[in-house]
């Protein structure tokens, strides 16, 4: 049987004479220094509001943690060129070649929600700066692999998909850095200089492997990647970031991961734009994947083809990324995301049928310019959807579900290659992602609107004179008094809160109805602990307090709902 703990406060009505736990005194105090510092790094830069496509880069840290991130994805790149190279000289099939798409992004795709929840709970700093040094002893490993000649197709693979652990953990703790850097109002055109970094890296990355495999072969691709990667790491050492240690200590792995997973399963918009990028990203990694046997098949092919094929569509990226806040005033939305698709699937075909490089290179160009305007789009509207406290865990499923789609689209398509045409699967490919993005548009709508997703202190944590033991649920009832009259609109909101309580981070939530008093509501929660109890106050919104409004609106007793907390006692 449930048993009663001392009184504790109730987080919906908490009375006057209520004070403040010492964790949520800590906790503000916390917030109010991370937010001074943060207020006085972008002061001291001397930002304007003008919506400038190059503003984020007169912010200090953030000029100096991007330029890591363009050296970052050079060594991705050179890498990645120099190994779907060294695979066509190891095999002939379509399958292997494309597998090494697969074993690139696969890692991402199965490791992405633990590294998200390593990025919120450990230091970023440290995080990021572990994963330089990851990249950079695998590519020593496969120079010493080359250079001893015991490479085969299959250890390169191996080889690859450790690598891709790297890039794992690397992606979510840059992704939930960068708001932390820059004003709202500047986070598109920050996000658009990443889509720069990244499409940069995608010109010089495959030139610079290009010009040395011609000249001293891929192992010294590799040498450069594992120099350049250290040097990324120690200028990660130089960010001076003021970690604050959380006063209900650090949250476990597999509790953060949970959390993270409800959250973005209980969004309506981070559903939709996963469903956006998945389908996007299934269908358009056929030309990356492929591309290498395109290159081969044009007149002239070569590893000197194959790298300006990459470095167009890099460049094409580049141009696009610096219209971006203007392209987003014209295309609002799914608008931009549809426009993408269709222009990246025509520069997909006209690829599909180049007899040369003089018309590859032109939709190579297109495709760059769409794939960084689609992704751009959907990105900035993923981080718009995320609180602080969950944002690298979003953003790593997010980086899942293209990792994931590429991952197992590479496999596809190359599968679909070897049973019909290289040049076939790509044309089929950019086809069918647009109508399978006509039917998501469709399907997955989006919800309209931002939510205030800025932190809120408007219910002081509980106090409890002697806290529930560890490890026991928390059960939470709330009493509503309801004119039955009104129901049906009060049912409707606590779905809502339904909504809200899961991605906070309860167990289970449910709405009880009194048959023996038509107007009598209770709402459940429960929460794993007492400690996870206290966490989901730290994770209230502007908008969690507006919803209390109005669920408190429909309440017609005298007194405000009753509040009681159980702890759930042993067998």
């Amino acid at each position: 049987m449930p048993s009663q703990p001392p009184p504790a406060t109730p987080p919906e009505t908490p009375p006057d004479s209520t004070r403040d736990s010492a964790a949520t005194d800590a906790a503000r105090l916390a917030d109010e220094a991370e937010a001074a510092a943060a207020a006085e790094l972008r002061r001291s830069a001397a930002q304007r509001s003008d919506g400038s496509a190059l503003a984020p880069l007169s912010v200090p840290v953030f000029r100096m943690l991007w330029l890591t991130w363009v050296v970052a994805n050079i060594c991705t790149w050179m890498n990645d060129v120099a190994a779907a190279w060294l695979m066509t000289s190891l095999t002939s099939s379509p399958t292997l070649v494309a597998l090494v798409q697969t074993a690139s992004t696969l890692p991402v795709f199965l490791l992405g929600l633990p590294s998200g929840a390593l990025a919120d709970i450990l230091d970023r700093r440290r995080y990021f700066m572990f994963t330089q040094f990851w990249v950079a002893a695998v590519a020593v490993l496969l120079c010493a692999t080359v250079l001893l000649g015991g490479l085969n197709a299959y250890l390169l693979l191996a080889l690859i998909f450790i690598n891709g652990i790297g890039l794992a953990m690397r992606w979510p703790v840059f992704a939930a850095i960068v708001p932390e850097l820059v004003e709202r109002h500047q986070l598109p055109a920050a996000l658009a200089l990443n889509g720069v970094a990244l499409n940069a890296s995608r010109v010089v990355g495959p030139l610079v492997a290009g010009a040395i495999i011609a000249s001293a072969g891929s192992a010294w691709v590799f040498v450069l990647n594992a120099v350049l990667s250290l040097l990324a790491g120690f200028t990660i050492m130089r960010w001076q970031r003021q970690s604050t240690p959380h006063p209900l200590g650090r949250e476990p792995l597999f509790s953060a991961m949970r959390v993270g997973w409800q959250f973005v399963r209980e969004s309506p918009r981070m559903r939709a734009v996963l469903w956006r990028i998945t389908i996007f990203f299934l269908h358009s990694t056929a030309l990356l994947a492929l591309l290498p046997l395109l290159a081969r098949e044009l007149d002239g092919g070569g590893a000197g083809t194959f790298t300006v094929l990459l470095s167009a569509m890099g460049a094409g990226a580049v141009i696009a990324a610096l219209f971006i806040p203007r392209l987003r005033e014209l295309l609002p939305g799914d608008k931009l995301v549809l426009r993408g698709t269709v222009v990246h699937a025509i520069g997909m075909g006209l690829v599909a049928v180049a007899p040369s490089v003089y018309l590859a290179v032109p939709a190579m160009l297109l495709c760059g310019a769409a794939w960084v305007s689609t992704a751009n789009a959907l990105t900035v509207t993923a981080q718009l959807a995320l609180p602080n406290w969950v944002r690298a865990r979003g953003m790593s499923i997010f980086q899942m579900s293209i990792m994931g789609a590429m991952a197992i689209g590479a496999a596809f398509w190359g599968r679909v290659a070897g049973m019909s045409s290289v040049h076939a699967s790509v044309g089929l490919a950019g086809a069918t992602g647009v109508l399978a993005m006509l039917l998501v548009l469709r399907l997955v709508r989006e919800h309209q609107g931002d939510e205030d997703l800025s932190p809120s202190r408007a219910f002081p944590a509980p106090r409890a004179d002697t806290p529930p033991e560890a490890g026991r649920r928390l059960v939470t009832s709330i009493e509503y008094l309801i004119d039955p009259a009104r129901a049906a609109e009060f049912r409707a909101v606590m779905q809502e809160s339904r909504r809200a309580r899961i991605r906070q981070g309860a167990l289970s939530w449910e709405l009880q109805h009194d048959i023996a008093d038509p107007r009598r509501y209770v709402e459940r929660i429960v929460d794993e602990s007492w400690t996870e109890h206290l966490r989901r106050f730290d994770r209230l919104t502007a908008s969690d307090a507006a919803l209390r409004e109005r669920k408190n609106a429909f309440h017609i007793g005298e007194a405000p709902p009753v509040v009681s907390r159980y702890v759930v006692e042993e067998d």
